[in-house]
């Protein structure tokens, strides 16, 4: 009987052992905050999102050049857009991603490292941060949103020089380009840590115990924030790539077709578009799609998601009846080319724009970017005379500029922006900074400053490279016969 106590009373204790264990692993599990999921809404958006700015490149960007080209180069438009897609699409999962989205060590400021290389470590349970504390997004559809922008950068470049450069010197470009320009523009623009990893950071600092622990939190913080790229420290706002995408692309366009020369009987002959109603169907593919590419930049489905989709939708309109009225009143007629090029001009102003802005500051940025993007399209150019030949230099890189400069005045709240974020102050959440008019328009014009003069100098030094290799120009008899024929030996009509 003794014994029998003993045992009861031993299984009693060992019970009691494992409650209490239990208890605290629950308290200890309790305590440590889940990681966070991605939400299903906000994944579906996203590959929505992804689709609709693929679209934009092919077929929208394809069609709307396409049509604004002799109808002996139509189908050599086509082949650059399409070739240029599928290329930059391998260079991405390949290196491109790991360049511009990890930690590049000594060269953080620049570009990124190999660190996921061939999408190394990134598995289907893998997320990416969005702006919100605590909400993610699968990684492999924010890469995939990312690469659409890789793709249509450089497919925007060939605007400017189309009908006269070689295709195998165009690819080989390409790959120059987004390796040394575009991917390291992204990182130093776009590239951070995220909000939870400095909500964390900010965290430790207002809990820590004493001086000592103060100290470090402060010194780990510091070392978080610093984990981004040259621009997003000096404060730069570029909400869905008016400096990464138009200003990088419209400035290497300007100096490629500078440095190819002008196309054989320009300005004497008439070099007129041979479809605008192609035109047309490729501007409203691009209009459609940039809803993807300027909503989808939010990376989840809230409020400022509805905000960019707005602002990308009146912004459009105002621009398009802007340099709709401005042509009118100074060449006597309005015309569908004018509309369609005073849309993207306003697309491309709203960019940077689009999630800072407000509806009304929207308005009136579209409307004014198409403005000078006119005058830059129908003065300047023939004051120069260089032949950019679809004007990728006065729509994107003008209204690039236009729009990126903005972003720092309309993100204010009194203007109906949205304030500049900060997510120290209230460490786990969004909170709005002080905003302070000279900082914030400083800080744009610094990355506006750094993307003309990466790219600028960055595409003439790799044009020169390829010239001297391959040659960038089509013989003058091949240019007169025109690309189709001449470089891919078919037809973009048989009729």
């Amino acid at each position: 009987m003794k014994s029998l106590s003993m045992i009861k009373s031993a299984g009693l204790a060992l019970g009691a052992g494992l409650t209490s264990m239990a208890v605290s692993a629950s308290v200890a599990l309790a305590q440590t905050p889940a990681a966070p999921v991605p939400n299903k809404g906000d994944t579906a958006w996203m590959i929505v999102a992804t689709l609709l700015v693929l679209m934009m490149s092919i077929p929208g960007l394809a069609l709307f050049y396409g049509g604004l080209v002799r109808s002996k180069n139509m189908l050599s438009v086509l082949s650059q857009v399409f070739m240029i897609v599928s290329l930059v699409s391998i260079l991405w999962v390949t290196y491109g991603y790991s360049l511009s989205f990890t930690s590049g060590g000594s060269l953080n400021d620049y570009v990124g490292g190999l660190s996921k290389a061939f999408l190394i470590g990134i598995t289907p349970d893998s997320t990416a941060a969005t702006f919100s504390n605590g909400v993610v997004i699968p990684e492999y559809i924010y890469m995939a949103f990312q690469m659409t922008f890789a793709c249509i950068t450089p497919a925007l470049i060939v605007g400017a020089f189309a009908e006269r450069i070689k295709f195998s010197a165009l690819l080989v470009f390409i790959v120059l380009w987004v390796t040394v320009i575009y991917f390291p523009i992204a990182h130093m623009v776009w590239y951070w840590g995220g909000p939870d990893a400095i909500g964390d950071a900010a965290k430790a600092v207002a809990e820590a115990a004493d001086e000592a622990a103060k100290t470090a939190a402060m010194a780990k913080l510091e070392e978080v924030k610093a984990d981004a790229g040259l621009a997003f420290k000096w404060g730069a706002l570029d909400f869905a790539g008016g400096t990464v995408v138009h200003i990088n692309a419209g400035i290497a366009g300007l100096v490629g077709a500078l440095m190819l020369g002008k196309r054989v009987g320009y300005p004497r002959e008439a070099m007129t578009p041979h479809s605008l109603t192609m035109t047309m169907i490729g501007a409203s593919l691009l209009w459609v799609g940039w809803f993807g590419f300027n909503a989808g930049s939010n990376l989840e489905a809230n409020g400022t998601t509805a905000l960019a989709f707005v602002n990308t939708f009146v912004a459009t309109a105002a621009a398009s009846l802007a340099w709709l009225f401005v042509e009118w009143s100074t060449k006597g007629k309005p015309s569908l080319l004018g509309m369609v090029s005073g849309a993207v001009a306003g697309l491309v102003a709203v960019t940077p724009a689009s999630g800072f802005a407000g509806p009304m500051g929207s308005i009136v940025l579209g409307a004014f970017a198409a403005v000078l993007c006119f005058f830059f399209v129908a003065v300047v150019k023939n004051k120069f005379g260089y032949d950019d030949s679809l004007d990728v230099f006065g729509i994107h890189c003008i209204g690039g500029i236009i729009g990126a400069i903005a972003t720092g005045i309309l993100v204010d709240q009194s203007l109906g922006g949205t304030g500049i974020p900060d997510y120290e102050a209230k460490p786990g959440e969004l909170a709005i900074a002080a905003y302070e008019l000279a900082p914030a328009v400083m800080a744009q014009l610094k990355a506006v400053g750094l993307t003309l003069v990466w790219s600028g100098v960055g595409s003439a030094i790799l044009y020169k490279i390829v010239d001297l290799v391959i040659g960038l120009r089509v013989p003058v008899d091949a240019e007169r016969e025109g690309l189709d024929l001449a470089e891919h030996g078919e037809r973009a009509y048989n009729l």
